[in-house]
């Protein structure tokens, strides 16, 4: 019997589907007569029973097995005394739920001596026997080693750039293998872990610092066909083939045309997520799309009714919104090169309050500081990159339909 395992909270009701279809990707290449595959989900309130019912129905219908174990019952001591270490960690925009990968070794049968745990939103286009029967040994997991799913991915981390761990050490945990009859003697590293992060302000990779702080030379590194970066894929021009995807925030999307991105559908289509509401809330989602553009249009004249344009650009956006927006001569533009640009752009801002509209084509602009200094989106200055079309470089973002649906 293989084990698999996904841990994961749904505040929206609206996540449980990338589990759900991660699941079916599973099933659907498993070579062994089933049942072959327990799935273990780790989950806390948030888990509806509609949703879990969809997990069962999953597991019936491929004659496999599914188990679930909330975390917040089981675990309650254990994760008050994590969430104490990063205080408020459970209520911002990191969240609580990386934490709960920690509990597996303690919240899985003893009996069961190794899982194979993946992220949710993983699809696995390869039969995961070929994955179980890799030897751990004596080590903890087994991982595939940062650099070779792509030397731009994770490998400037603070945690290899101040040499805490060697660069080919360091690894990313969306897929792994572990060894659970080792990790249930590891409470106490794990914990020193977190006080690590915690002392030296880990919080982007909070899980991935953890465990590679605690075990970066304890693994047995896997082939990257085990974890293979969707964004990685595309930009050696890779086509499908048996590995297991992993799609990073915002990789996923709607356009079908993306190989990648049809491969998920393909299995979310098998999925009972995938029926007439959520074609419907698609559907309600492109309307509210449309009607915010209506809106934006119209707001664009009220904007700038006795106002003058001003413009600001980094140096390889520049010739685009001059051509995109006409950019006349008398306009003001700044090219925003480095911080005495900045302060020119903030200067320029402050002094034209009330007369002119910033329109900033700046990728990863900090606007939420331009509100801090109490300049107002929609009347002092306008993301301008929204206003590219796909042909000049700025493709739509229909990650947030995926999570709708």
């Amino acid at each position: 019997m293989i084990h698999v395992c996904f841990a994961f909270q749904d505040k929206t009701g609206s996540f449980a589907k990338f589990a759900g279809t991660a699941m079916v990707s599973a099933f659907e290449n498993i070579s062994a007569p089933a049942p072959s595959i327990t799935v273990h989900i780790l989950h806390d309130k948030t888990l509806t029973d509609e949703n879990r019912n969809k997990f069962s129905y999953i597991a019936g219908r491929y004659s496999q097995i599914v188990k679930f174990y909330n975390v917040e019952e089981l675990c309650a001591d254990k994760l008050d005394a994590m969430i104490n270490i990063f205080p408020g960690v459970d209520k911002n925009r990191f969240n609580v739920a990386p934490f709960y990968k920690f509990f597996v070794p303690q919240v899985i049968p003893n009996e069961i001596e190794k899982i194979i745990y993946l992220e949710s939103s993983v699809i696995v286009n390869l039969d995961l026997s070929k994955l179980w029967r890799v030897d751990l040994g004596d080590k903890m997991l087994g991982v595939v080693p940062a650099l070779s799913i792509g030397s731009d991915i994770h490998t400037a981390d603070r945690i290899v750039a101040e040499g805490f761990i060697k660069q080919e050490d360091y690894f990313n945990p969306g897929v792994m293998l572990m060894n659970l009859k080792l990790l249930r003697n590891e409470e106490k590293k794990i914990l020193k872990g977190m006080q690590f992060a915690n002392a030296h302000k880990y919080f982007n990779v909070l899980d991935q610092t953890v465990l590679n702080a605690c075990f970066s030379q304890q693994t047995v590194k896997l082939s990257p066909n085990f974890n293979s970066f969707v964004r990685w894929a595309r930009k050696n021009k890779e086509t499908v083939t048996r590995k297991i995807y992993y799609y990073t925030v915002h990789t996923l999307q709607l356009d079908m045309n993306d190989q990648f991105n049809l491969l998920w559908m393909q299995y979310f289509a098998k999925t009972p997520w995938f029926d007439v509401a959520a074609i419907g809330k698609l559907y309600e989602n492109f309307r509210e799309i449309h009607t915010r553009m209506k809106k934006n249009m119209a707001n664009i004249t009220t904007i700038m009714n006795g106002k003058t344009r001003s413009f600001c650009a980094t140096p390889e956006y520049a010739e685009e919104i001059k051509k995109v927006f006409n950019v006349r001569k008398d306009e003001e533009f700044i090219v925003l090169k480095n911080q005495a640009a900045l302060q020119k752009l903030l200067k320029s801002m402050k002094n034209s309050v009330g007369k002119k509209v910033f329109f900033i084509m700046v990728p990863n602009f900090p606007f939420n500081e331009l509100s801090k200094r109490g300049f107002v989106f929609g009347r002092d200055f306008l993301n301008a990159m929204e206003f590219l079309s796909e042909e000049q470089g700025m493709s739509m973002n229909s990650y947030p339909l995926i999570q709708a649906m």
